[in-house]
């Protein structure tokens, strides 16, 4: 197996888990399955930008350079999801405290399952 394949399938599972747990009915899951599927996402913008082994990030005369904008774009990916996440949390807190029950729809627990 290549490591384009490893990646790939990498990068799959993970966007596959995180669309399974965006589609259940709790909000912890929910904000999990965004937060995967945010790593998703940064590891393929990272894996585009290929790897550099020893290449300077600065344009220099026949030499070979790396592309320093993948790796600026994750990092503010990084930074941005993580205030995101936080403040998703703090509104599924804030509904839990209004509705009481911590489903993504309102309903409680109580409810009966149409």
């Amino acid at each position: 197996m290549t490591m384009e394949f490893l990646v790939a399938t990498g990068i799959g599972w993970v966007t596959a888990c995180g669309i399974y747990l965006l589609l259940r009915g709790r909000t912890f899951p929910v904000v999990i399955g965004l937060t995967l599927l945010g790593y998703a996402v940064n590891v393929f913008i990272f894996a585009m930008g290929r790897l550099w082994s020893a290449a300077p990030p600065i344009l220099t005369p026949g030499a070979q350079v790396a592309d320093p904008l993948p790796q600026a774009l994750v990092l503010t990916a990084i930074v941005i999801g993580f205030a995101t996440t936080g403040f998703v949390i703090e509104m599924a807190l804030r509904s839990h405290h209004e509705n009481g029950s911590d489903h993504v729809d309102g309903r409680s627990d109580k409810a009966g399952h149409a």
